[in-house]
């Protein structure tokens, strides 16, 4: 949209900063989608790990839905009542899915030698000395 294009369509003028923001928006995907498709698949594919590949597919997906739901609701068509919005309920899904894998992946691991180690030493033992001194009993006077 041009300049010229804005001035001379009748519409209000309060909707002019939203339009200005959607077609900056529009734009974005627009360079967004041309450098993804400036490499192929495959190549990208093999540079990424397998959870790395899941994320991609998954938002490839999800990007694909969204636009359609834009398309739909720009056609009059609610995409409340269509079966778009189940698909991207179900992609939602995915994406939580490989979140919560990519969560457990970063967590620190428990190292159970060293867990061992530290509660062994901070337990108190008692040295040789106090041991023998405490199991026997103290000597005294019987008494006839």
């Amino acid at each position: 949209m041009s300049e010229d294009d804005i001035n001379t369509e009748e519409y209000p003028t309060e909707i002019h900063d939203y339009l200005a923001a959607f077609e900056k928006s529009l734009a974005s995907v627009d360079e967004m989608l041309k450098t993804m498709m400036s490499v192929s698949r495959n190549e990208l594919l093999q540079k990424l790990e397998p959870l790395e590949q899941a994320k991609m597919d998954l938002v490839s997906v999800y990007t694909l839905n969204s636009m359609f739901w834009v398309y739909l609701a720009t056609q009059g068509i609610n995409p409340k009542e269509h079966p778009v919005k189940k698909e991207l309920e179900r992609i939602r899904t995915y994406m939580n899915k490989v979140k919560e894998i990519a969560d457990k992946k970063k967590a620190s691991k428990l190292d159970k030698g060293a867990a061992s180690r530290f509660v062994r030493n901070a337990l108190w033992e008692p040295n040789a000395e106090n041991e023998s001194t405490s199991k026997t009993p103290a000597k005294g006077k019987k008494r006839k």
